[in-house]
């Protein structure tokens, strides 16, 4: 019995979507679209690029009528492997590459054929097989990566338990692509400009045809003049569109002549379809009066190749340009090639009617923050234009290489004209600096491959799902970073940064899925099938009465019955003769059938309604609890759940919750519409990886969720499994942390309670003492000797021996004072013979962790110096550190030479200033730290780990975190977790919040969550009752011990003499302009003078009185004098700051 049938007519119930949704995780990950993205290109695209017929290298011989012909074919991506310096081979693994400082790559093979082609005879010169020409770094659980990363045997390897890849090793470190956000292109989009300016409305398209090899986009407007730009001498308003490489903008009229439509009436048809619609008509009349003077094609291709280049040309050359223009350049992604005239005057028709429904009022103008209207560019179509970009550079090279061989008459030696290097350096420079695309190009974006944030767990998960918009970050782009309402389920619409980047920076919500494409040729064959008539066949007239079919922007023709087509379309998908990914927009209301086939459109799965009913049964849901592996894909193929992207979903009736969906049947007069045709999943996945975390998140203000997004990215926590095999620079590990009692769905299903980040902390809402103001908190330092909240922080140093030159080589060693220059002022003692300091190793700032010196030619020293034969290179703690040495790597990297890596492991034991936060937003610091005794208690003998001050509740109105400390008392006194999600159960109407109380109250505590506590010094009760409960709390990474900085004297700069900046440097605190006002404000002249003076950059001098000019002095002998007016008795000694004698030398030349 197939899913979706069966005698049992029940339906299911809202928790029976959890059924589902656990079906999806089990058999999707939440870095799902990177690995499908990744392995696309891969497996499809690289092929694609490096066997195109364009890349193939022609090089004419100097024989006459000899063309030589390179040409490549079998491409092979083999498993991730690295060379040895000695030249042995050896298999890699990506925790290897991790210790070893090496990029996770794979070599990448193809058969490169050299050939004569001499007229029809074809010999062949040189043949390689299986030629080694680069190396592709490889995304960790891709289908290439030796690692599956979902059956757990990745754990035998050194990987976490929990990591389901995504991600690049480059040299050592972890780089994730961040998602791209860009406008969609082959569409037509119409806007109204604003008065002032000389267009009313434009119309853009910009076009880019499929495997186009031409620029990357090419922009067409279809401007119509306002009537203040209108040109003198003529009535109305004229439209005009713009060409590629065509310096002036061309009357749409002169357009059509050129493609071969010259008479008025045929344009006319073109653009309206129907000759009775006088307004349009009207509309066109000023632009037919226009281009009056152009009645035939040659002159109109003539007008337009006259506006082209600007060397002058003969008639025929301007035609032909004029031609080539409108063929190749002209709306590329309908066709390039010859006998295209008809589609695109088609096209081009359709872009002027979409501008004038438009000025008619017919069709609103269309909004370019849609999300429909976007696309998400990921590390597939990332990897494709960089390999795009370097395979053609590594052809251009080849190329030059020949033609040297052929001018200078030598041997063509293919295998010295590849450069591996060309592919192997472009990839790891682009996912090592980010920088994507050509360095000098105005393309080129920063920030596409970041670090990859190990902080936390779900701060990884995190950044593998983050999205950026490439709009410039300056400025006020209040529309582009405001929530849009097509982002409902695609986009986390809380979890986003503060600041410029607020609204740019997204994240995908939990069950977004990104499409990776597909060929659009099988949907194109079955629209034929189906009696699609094509533009050629079509007469404008006809137009009219069908709907048009576009398939990835290109109109592809008309139909009569767009219902039935839909209808078959979707038979087709499910039985995937067409491919799942299809997205179909039915836009009836203007007669068009819109068919997306290509990457980068944001989906999500929504359940199936017909008829005010699911199409899912319980009977279903049984059968997804009887199987272990959950099959979800069951449930798309059988119909029952559906993926809908954000323009799909503009034409469906979407119902909120499954329990509506009954009330609407039940009671049709007062349900919202009588038409459901989805119905959500649950309304708490429109969140993200971070917000889904949050208890109670729709009873909070959404700035603080927004605010949680971010500071849980840095809670302490465990981030994975493997820590004690990592050698990352900075990790956080929280040593006791906990699960939450009160959590929510997404929780569990995240893997976060086997990753934990906070501990659940009794946290009384109290003004105790007087130290818990604002956003301090109190903490009993009895449960901090119990190890509440204790980490460590895990430092990793690392070093490697370094060439220099080509006869002096880098050591490792314990440096001799007796003969080592640039010896620092730190100790040499902790290292042991081998130059490493051995862990157990208790450590401090001033400290060496790794001894290295490089030895000294003798020509370089000389005097005094001779004796010193080497220079010191070693690594030391920063002041500020201190710690033990935890572990030492001692490997080699890919040249052969030593590498060390030491990690140093500091105990931060909570104190006053250390920050906290609990999951709602309400972040604080320890203000004070109580013993227990010293605390209320309860009757029970219950002392609160936490106290918070009342006052931070009101105004921030987190509720969230009321209930949750509520329902946290029930879950401790029931042993057991409690759900918390959003938008379900308790959380969705108030008044079921009476069954936490209810709860509270069989177990013997006060409903409202209040208890009578006695004060700790005097045993007497406190007048009013005190709220208090279990509450999850996170301590973050910000704590004082990283901050705290003070000097009173220490190094100064050289050019200034001014004490140095920044805590590392053990700089001095500036005081600044504003500062310095507030001390003349106040008269404080004296300390003004100290600050500025005495305690910056103080300075003695001499000055001559006749002058007023710098003079010479020398204290110690008594000799003064003036060079310019040889005085030498009327100096006086001068105090003054440094940097105003540093200038008066500058002026008058003494320095």
């Amino acid at each position: 019995m197939q899913l979706g049938e069966g005698n049992g007519d029940e339906d299911i119930a809202q928790e029976d979507a959890w059924v589902v949704i656990d079906a999806f995780f089990a058999e999707k990950n939440l870095v799902e679209q990177q690995l499908e993205s990744f392995n696309t290109f891969i497996n499809t695209t690289i092929v694609k690029i490096v066997e195109a017929d364009y890349n193939n290298i022609k090089v004419p011989s100097h024989l006459p009528e000899q063309m030589y012909t390179i040409k490549f074919s079998n491409l092979c991506l083999s498993k991730p492997m690295m060379t040895e310096p000695d030249g042995e081979t050896e298999v890699l693994f990506p925790q290897t590459a991790r210790l070893r400082n090496l990029t996770y790559s794979a070599p990448l093979y193809v058969d490169v054929n050299l050939s004569a082609c001499d007229g029809e005879n074809i010999t062949i010169l040189q043949t390689l097989t299986k030629h080694y020409i680069g190396k592709v770094p490889i995304m960790l659980g891709s289908s290439v990566c030796r690692l599956n990363m979902t059956d757990g045997t990745a754990v035998t390897y050194g990987e976490c338990e929990f990591d389901r890849g995504g991600y690049f090793v480059i040299n050592g470190r972890d780089h994730v692509i961040i998602g791209q956000e860009r406008m969609n292109i082959n569409n037509v989009y119409v806007s109204k400009k604003k008065e002032p300016n000389n267009y009313s409305y434009v119309a853009e398209v910009r076009s880019r045809g499929e495997f186009h090899n031409g620029p990357a986009t090419t922009t067409m407007f279809v401007n119509m003049l306002s009537r203040s730009g209108a040109k003198k001498g003529k009535s109305g308003q004229c439209i005009a569109s713009t060409l590629p490489y065509i310096r002036t903008a061309i009357p749409i009229v002169i357009v059509f002549r050129a493609l071969g439509i010259v008479a008025d009436k045929d344009i006319v048809k073109y653009i309206c379809y129907d000759l009775s619609d006088t307004e349009m008509i009207e509309l066109l009349g000023p632009s037919l009066d226009e281009a009056f003077v152009i009645q035939n094609q040659e002159v109109a291709l003539d007008y337009i190749g006259k506006r082209g280049p600007t060397v002058p040309l003969t008639k025929e050359k301007r035609i032909k340009y004029a031609k080539d223009i409108l063929q190749k350049e002209m709306l590329p992604h309908v066709g390039v090639e010859e006998y295209q005239e008809t589609k695109k005057a088609y096209y081009f028709g359709y872009i002027i009617r979409r501008l004038l429904l438009c000025v008619l009022g017919r069709r609103p103008e269309d909004d370019i923050h849609r999300f429909g209207n976007k696309r998400l560019d990921l590390a597939g179509p990332l990897f494709e234009e960089v390999f795009r970009m370097l395979f053609r550079r590594l052809t251009r090279d080849i190329r030059s290489y020949v033609q040297k061989c052929v001018d200078k008459r030598k041997v063509i030696d293919l295998e010295f004209a590849i450069k591996a290097k060309t592919i192997t350096a472009g990839l790891n420079y682009a996912l090592a600096t980010g920088n994507w695309g050509q360095a000098s190009a105005a393309g080129n974006r920063a920030g596409v491959s970041q670090l990859l944030n190990r902080l936390t767990f779900a701060s990884t998960l995190s950044h593998l799902r983050r999205l950026m918009s490439p709009k410039r970050r300056e400025g006020k782009l209040v529309t582009e970073g405001q929530l849009h309402s097509s982002q409902w389920g695609m986009i986390c619409p809380v979890e986003t940064p503060h600041g410029q980047a607020c609204g740019l920076v997204k994240n995908l919500a939990l069950m977004a899925h990104i499409t990776v494409g597909s060929d659009a040729d099988p949907v194109v064959a079955f629209l034929r099938e189906q009696g699609t008539e094509s533009l050629e066949e079509t007469l404008p007239a006809a137009i009219s009465q069908a709907t048009k079919i576009f398939v990835n922007g290109v109109w592809v023709g008309i139909h009569k019955n767009p219902v039935e087509l839909v209808a078959r379309l979707r038979v087709e998908m499910m039985q995937g003769i067409v491919n799942s990914e299809t997205g179909v927009v039915k836009d009836f209301r203007f007669k068009e059938l819109r068919i997306y086939t290509d990457h980068g459109r944001c989906r999500r799965p929504l359940f199936v309604v017909e008829r005010q009913r699911l199409l899912i049964r319980k009977q279903d849901i049984l059968r997804l609890k009887e199987q272990q592996q959950l099959p979800f894909t069951s449930l798309v193929k059988a119909g029952l759940v559906e993926y809908l992207a954000a323009d799909e979903e503009e034409t469906a009736m979407i119902c909120m919750l499954i329990d509506e969906l009954v009330k609407a049947r039940l009671n049709p007069e007062a349900a919202g519409s009588t038409t459901y045709t989805h119905c959500e999943i649950h309304p708490s996945l429109i969140l993200g990886v971070c917000a889904s975390f949050i208890p109670f998140p729709n009873h909070n203000p959404s700035p603080y969720i927004t605010h949680q997004s971010a500071i849980g990215k840095q809670a302490m926590g465990i981030y994975a499994t493997n820590t004690q095999f990592n050698m990352h620079s900075t990790t956080y590990d929280l040593h006791y942390p906990q699960t939450p009692l009160v959590t929510t769905r997404a929780t569990k299903l995240l893997n976060f309670e086997k990753l934990p980040a906070g501990v659940n902390a009794i946290v009384a809402i109290s003004s105790h003492c007087g130290y818990n103001q604002s956003d301090s908190i109190i903490m009993n330092q009895s449960s901090i000797d119990r190890g509440l909240f204790r980490s460590s922080v895990f430092r990793a140093y690392r070093d490697e021996e370094r060439n220099i030159g080509t006869l002096i080589k880098e050591e490792f060693g314990v440096p001799n004072r007796a003969n080592t220059m640039g010896l620092r002022h730190r100790s040499y003692e902790k290292l042991d013979d081998d130059g490493l300091t051995p862990p157990g190793t208790r450590v401090c700032g001033g400290d060496t962790l790794i001894g290295k010196t490089s030895p000294i030619s003798g020509r370089d020293v000389q005097g005094p110096l001779m004796r010193y034969t080497r220079r010191d290179h070693s690594t030391g703690l920063p002041g500020s550190e201190s710690g033990t040495v935890d572990r030492v790597l001692l490997t080699t990297n890919a040249s052969g030479l030593r590498l060390v890596k030491v990690r140093v492991r500091t105990q931060r034991i909570p104190q006053i200033g250390d920050k906290f936060s609990s999951r709602h937003g309400q972040k604080a610091t320890i203000g004070m730290i109580y013993s227990q005794e010293d605390l209320p208690w309860t009757v029970e003998g219950i002392t609160p780990e936490i106290i918070v001050n009342p006052h931070s509740m009101p105004s921030r109105m987190s509720v969230g975190q009321l209930l949750e400390s509520l329902l946290g008392k029930v879950a401790a006194q029931s042993g057991r977790v409690r759900d918390a999600t959003p938008f379900t159960g308790i959380t969705f109407l108030w008044m079921q919040v009476d069954s936490i109380k209810e709860a509270l109250l069989v177990s013997g505590y006060q409903k409202l969550g209040e208890d009578r506590m006695y004060q700790g010094g005097t045993g007497r009760p406190l007048e009013s009752m005190v709220f208090m409960g279990p509450t999850y709390y996170q301590r973050l990474k910000h704590m004082v011990d990283d901050k705290i900085h003070s000097r009173a004297r220490g190094p100064v700069q050289i050019l200034t003499r001014q004490p140095t900046e920044g805590r590392a440097r053990s700089g001095g605190i500036r005081f600044g302009e504003m500062e310095r006002d507030c001390l003349i404000s106040h008269g404080a002249a004296n300390m003004l003078k100290e600050r500025l003076f005495e305690l910056s950059d103080p300075y003695r001098v001499h000055i001559c009185q006749s002058c007023g000019l710098l003079a010479i002095a020398n204290p110690t002998n008594r000799s003064f004098g003036c060079k310019l007016c040889k005085n030498n008795i009327n100096i006086f000694q001068v105090s003054q700051v440094f940097c105003v004698i540093k200038i008066f030398g500058v002026l008058t030349n003494f320095v």
